[in-house]
């Protein structure tokens, strides 16, 4: 199996997190997308991937008018990308951001999570 590491974009703290997928999302090149709720934005998330015929699996936010169907077994699968995340931040370093630079920083998290995958 082939591991590649995506790219990854950071964001100031009180940014949102559609802020980076704004960035992220028209490089995207993949079968499938899966997010949290917090993604569940139609205008900004779901229509661009749809239209690129990249299946979307995000579950609708409680709140929306218009419910809307995901693939819940491929959703499961969403723990890896959680699991990926819990095992970046036991390196120090990155979890408390001792990197005054930006570019340090995400060097840093190329560097671990070059080392997660090679683990």
């Amino acid at each position: 199996m082939l591991w590649v590491i995506p790219p990854i974009f950071l964001t100031p703290g009180q940014g949102c997190d559609l802020d980076g997928a704004d960035v992220l999302l028209p490089i995207v090149e993949a079968q499938s997308v899966l997010a949290d709720k917090a993604y569940d934005a139609y205008e900004r998330v779901i229509r661009p991937l749809a239209e690129r015929g990249i299946e979307v699996v995000i579950p609708p936010k409680k709140n929306r008018k218009e419910s809307r169907n995901y693939d819940e077994i491929l959703y499961k699968a969403r723990h890896l990308i959680e699991n990926f995340f819990a095992k970046l931040k036991q390196y120090r370093a990155i979890a408390t951001r001792y990197d005054k630079r930006s570019v340090n920083f995400l060097g840093g998290i190329y560097v671990v999570a070059s080392v997660i995958l090679l683990a």
